[in-house]
């Protein structure tokens, strides 16, 4: 059993800045493509960014490129996402996961942590 615990949320002004981080126990993640999730009340999960196993691969959703920046350490089995000039309309739960393929959907993650909560004030 994989166990994802994701860390890093709160509450930031707009303009500011949070790292997230996901930390996987009991699984070397080295294998595995992470990527996160995030969701806004009363909105369905979205893409956020995707990287791929060795971290040469990354994609990101539209509405966050140029501003948050996925990376990994396969030596420390963490993930993490920088997110600078955040904006209120990025407030949501982020998730992390993992899975065996690059890809931006949540049926291709099988391992689920269970969400820090980023809140961004206008």
């Amino acid at each position: 059993q994989v166990h994802l615990a994701e860390s890093g949320g709160g509450l930031v002004q707009a303009g500011g800045s949070l790292r997230l981080s996901c930390a996987a126990s009991d699984w070397a993640l080295s294998n595995d493509a992470m990527v996160w999730f995030r969701q806004a009340p009363g909105k369905e999960r979205e893409f956020v960014a995707v990287i791929g196993e060795r971290g040469a691969r990354r994609y990101y959703a539209d509405s966050v490129k140029g501003r948050f920046t996925i990376s990994r350490d396969n030596a420390k089995n963490t993930m993490s996402l920088q997110m600078n000039f955040l904006k209120p309309e990025d407030t949501a739960l982020y998730y992390c996961a993992a899975g065996p393929i690059v890809s931006g959907r949540e049926s291709d993650f099988p391992f689920w942590g269970q969400g820090t909560q980023v809140t961004v004030s206008s």
